[in-house]
């Protein structure tokens, strides 16, 4: 995790830089009118080059929020340097994307007070007032809101599962863990993909099983999302529950049964993907939308596959309800700031407010998502969008897609398999979305030294799943960081939870 990194010089001169020229540059909140320039926009660039001055899409989004706009794209690639560098210079723009979350640069710089916490404004504002409290909770730190959230999908993950292996097998689709493991060891032993040879396993992990799949299975056991409340008030990690260490408990046993590909630690996701195509394994801890992802991959191999897919939003333990543990930090995907050396007055902000607002219309969204109907999409009657120019798409709408407030304002119909279904199953859970408690938190003590925790306990984790250290073993190395950082972060976390809670 970056907020792990040391704090680096680059974040020390940010935060002075701009004490410096936020004292002699306003930011007091006076009532002075705005001016009418355009305004300026520091965005991330996520295609090989920038859209035209003055182009299409541009040129549209003026003319229907009445704003002019100037965009300054920053390389999606070198956006923590180029962004570090700007904070630390003072050279920012009236709006600034900042979607490294979890960059200790960006947080401290945002912590300082030198952007403008917006949560008051909001209420004034016909979409950003509905923006998803939880959202909001999630874009805070330590109770303030420094920006508009990029606002994603709170939680895209479930369970994907062979649907031909189930028919083959006679099985009905799991929605227990209990289920689900007697799933898994049938498509291990029992010949699932009919070829009379002994190659197929239940769940195809990867190397990241401890930080993604796993740490979204363990959410069905009650675990928390990275950290939890206790009942005593404390913010502790999820990895030391006992919630945590019984779902570890339950993936040793499905991997001893041969139903966990032995070899995960060392499959990095693009092998993971591969496996899948090829049948190996029939299910995946993912992104509910990876089923269309997966299909693709083994239409391209074998045009005739039989492959079909089960999406699975409801999984559960007997007795403990459905939960699922936020992908996207509870739907959090970065803030759209603003400096208060650039953004000088309320009557400013409020106009950049006024900007971001519209552009959480129907029509603006449809604009940054699809383009100009006719020209890059057409609509059928059934609501179902086709991109027409492909080509003319990725140059003139794509980079301004990136930088859509909102993901959520229309779910556009496809036409491609199981894209439908999954956006239907992603927003089915939104209601049952575990977020960490910690995320709108500080601690200096994890900016520091959170890193080298983490990787020990998934080291841990790593050698507990395959058999070489038993779960004594395990919490030993717990007890062991206890020292080292681990109890610290606790204690400075509860702090500031109660802090805020208070």
């Amino acid at each position: 995790m970056r907020r792990g990194m040391f704090v680096k010089g680059a974040a020390a001169a940010a935060v002075a830089a701009l004490a410096l020229t936020a004292c002699g540059n306003g930011g007091s909140g006076d009532e002075a009118e705005a001016d009418d320039g355009p305004i300026s926009w520091m965005a991330m660039l996520h295609t090989p080059t920038t859209p035209e001055k003055d182009g299409v899409i541009e040129s549209a989004l003026e003319e229907y929020t009445g704003q002019k706009f100037d965009m300054q794209w920053v390389p999606d690639a070198s956006k923590e340097e180029k962004i570090n560098s700007a904070l630390a210079s003072g050279s920012l723009a009236d709006i600034v994307s900042l979607t490294v979350t979890d960059s200790t640069q960006v947080r401290q710089a945002l912590g300082s007070g030198q952007f403008w916490d917006v949560e008051k404004y909001l209420a004034d504002y016909p979409n950003l007032s509905k923006i998803d409290p939880d959202t909001l909770d999630a874009a805070k730190l330590d109770g303030k809101l420094y920006g508009v959230p990029f606002q994603k999908i709170k939680a895209r993950y479930g369970i994907v599962v062979r649907q031909d292996w189930l028919d083959n097998l006679g099985l009905e689709a799991p929605h227990t863990i209990e289920d689900l493991e007697k799933v898994a060891v049938a498509f291990t032993k029992d010949d699932p993909d009919g070829n009379g040879k002994d190659d197929t396993t239940g769940f195809i992990d990867r190397e990241e099983s401890f930080l993604v799949g796993f740490r979204s299975l363990s959410g069905y056991f009650g675990a928390g999302d990275k950290f939890e409340v206790t009942d005593d008030g404390q913010v502790v990690p999820a990895f030391t529950t006992d919630a945590f260490k019984e779902a570890m408990e339950w993936y040793r046993g499905v991997y001893e049964q041969g139903a966990v590909n032995q070899e995960f630690v060392t499959v990095q996701k693009q092998n993971q993907q591969d496996a899948i195509a090829r049948g190996k394994g029939g299910i995946v801890v993912t992104g509910l939308f990876e089923a269309k992802n997966y299909m693709a991959l083994a239409e391209s191999a074998d045009p005739k596959t039989p492959m079909k897919w089960a999406l699975i939003n409801d999984m559960h333990t007997a007795d403990v309800e459905h939960r699922i543990l936020t992908d996207t930090g509870g739907g959090m995907g970065g803030w759209l700031a603003f400096p208060k050396t650039e953004v000088k007055s309320e009557a400013e902000l409020k106009k950049i407010l006024t900007f971001i607002d519209k552009l959480l219309d129907e029509e603006a969204y449809a604009l940054m998502t699809n383009g100009v109907e006719g020209t890059h999409y057409t609509i059928d009657g059934d609501g179902v969008v086709t991109i027409t120019d492909q080509t003319a798409w990725e140059q003139e709408v794509q980079p301004y897609s990136s930088s859509r407030p909102s993901e959520k304002v229309v779910t556009y119909k496809s036409s491609t398999p199981y894209v439908d279904e999954a956006n239907e199953k992603m927003a089915e859970q939104e209601d049952d979305v575990v977020i960490n408690p910690a995320q709108s938190l500080s601690s200096e003590t994890f900016d520091r030294q959170w890193s080298a925790i983490e990787e020990q306990v998934n080291d841990a984790y790593n050698r507990y799943l395959t058999g070489q250290i038993e779960m004594a073993d395990y919490e030993a190395v717990i007890e062991g960081l206890r020292g080292q950082g681990l109890d610290q972060i606790i204690e400075e976390y509860t702090a500031a939870y109660a802090k805020v809670n208070g």
